[in-house]
């Protein structure tokens, strides 16, 4: 980015088209980045082995192994590399399972390559680790219930002292929930708080949350912890009184069922 004070990110594009790959590199090293690339999903794994990237700009539809399959093996590798995908495709399903496999953002192509810039700068600013004021507690941030402690400044989540493995809209949903406790939140609130979005598919909220509850839930078929507010969104449980929780619905038509 631009001036950034932590210094220029390295973002790994990946994509077959040359010329697609060629514009978004362009653009982005325009933004203040260093930029690889990769045309195959070897070759990306390849550069993500020797070169660790701060981000992956990643295609689906690539030969030989899809975008899925590169994001499952990068995750494998490498942990929360922050990744968007894009995509040509307009089916609901692959976009959430992008999202299932572990992506953090999608752009349905074709796309504007400045709007891409955004979104690679939105989610790079959010994967920066946070750094405490001069005389702050780094402790006095953390936060902790039963079960669960999570430490914004080292971007680090426990539950019952083992560490979560969380992509980062996983850990900042999962932020932005324990420091609302109790409160009720739209999908369209969510998406604005914790992914800075004014628009875009609320299917992503439902998919993240279905993510989170299988690794922060006793039983994720019945939540416990965040809990569906039928005609509103979702709740972390705190101390005001809570609903009964209800079972998640499926990803298919979710965006318009809650």
């Amino acid at each position: 980015m631009q001036n950034n004070a932590l210094g220029p990110a390295h973002v790994l594009v990946v994509d077959d088209d040359p010329t697609v790959a060629e514009v978004v590199a362009g653009y982005l090293h325009r933004a203040g980045h260093d930029v690889g690339r990769a045309a195959d999903g070897p070759s990306a794994l390849a550069h993500f082995a020797r070169r660790r990237p701060d981000l992956v700009v990643l295609d689906l539809m690539l030969p030989g192994m899809d975008g899925f399959e590169v994001c499952r093996r990068m995750r494998e590798q490498g942990g929360p590399v922050p990744v968007i995908m894009l995509t040509a495709r307009g089916d609901e399903e692959d976009r959430v399972l992008g999202l299932e496999t572990g992506a953090d953002d999608y752009v349905t192509k074709p796309f504007s390559p400045r709007e891409l810039v955004l979104r690679v700068e939105s989610v790079l600013r959010r994967a920066r680790v946070a750094v405490p004021a001069p005389g702050a507690s780094p402790a006095a941030d953390v936060l902790r219930t039963a079960t669960l402690t999570l430490d914004p400044t080292a971007r680090r989540a426990t539950r019952e002292g083992a560490e979560l493995a969380l992509t980062l809209r996983e850990f900042d949903l999962l932020a932005f929930f324990l420091r609302h406790p109790g409160r009720a939140f739209s999908r369209e609130e969510l998406m604005s708080e914790v992914w800075g979005w004014d628009f875009g598919d609320l299917s992503t909220v439902t998919v993240h949350v279905r993510r989170l509850r299988s690794k922060i839930e006793p039983d994720p078929a019945h939540p416990s912890l965040i809990q569906t507010v039928w005609g509103v969104g979702y709740r972390m449980s705190g101390p005001e009184p809570a609903e009964p929780s209800a079972p998640e619905p499926s990803s298919q038509g979710a965006a318009g069922h809650e």
